[in-house]
């Protein structure tokens, strides 16, 4: 078994290799936050792409769906009302003004579904999430510092032991 550079576990590693192995795995950790944000805020586009698109489609419906349903609905007011067997039923004219009220009724219902979901895709804030996570993790790289290895007896060579410089970011 062996450490991520390769060395074996339990063998004692210099400060730079120390330092290089946590350079490396915090460059993968912010390589996969932008990754991470570039997921969520794909998923906040769709959600605003899919509102759009319901806006489309309850136009669309409104449009052309109202000449057809307003003459079909009317009609059948006036059946259903008693048109059908001869005794009149209800006026033409309330029977299109009911057909009308009903189309828009359901055009309304498509926009505020639309709406519905442009509000959540802006309240995403997943983006925003990611970008004060790395905003921690560039802290804490910054107020890091290699310490000295205690030196003992065991691992001291001669009298002499060289004091390691420190950063002073």
């Amino acid at each position: 078994m062996s450490a991520p550079d390769g060395s074996p576990v339990g063998a004692e590693r210099s400060i730079g290799q120390l330092f290089a192995s946590a350079t490396t795995e915090m460059s993968a950790l912010v390589h996969d936050e932008i990754a991470l944000a570039k997921v969520q805020l794909k998923q906040d586009v769709k959600r605003g792409a899919t509102g759009s698109a319901a806006f489309v489609v309850a136009a669309t419906m409104l449009i052309f769906s109202l000449p057809m349903l307003s003459f079909a609905l009317a009609y059948g007011i006036n059946s259903w009302t008693g048109g059908h067997n001869g005794n009149g039923g209800w006026n033409l004219a309330w029977c299109f003004l009911l057909s009308f009220a009903a189309s828009v009724l359901l055009a309304g219902l498509l926009a505020l579904i639309g709406v519905t979901l442009l509000k959540k895709a802006k309240k995403g804030k997943a983006p925003q999430k990611v970008a004060a996570s790395v905003k921690v993790t560039a802290g804490v790289l910054g107020n890091a510092k290699p310490h000295p290895r205690q030196v003992t007896p065991a691992n001291r060579v001669g009298d002499s032991v060289e004091a390691v410089a420190r950063s002073t970011s």
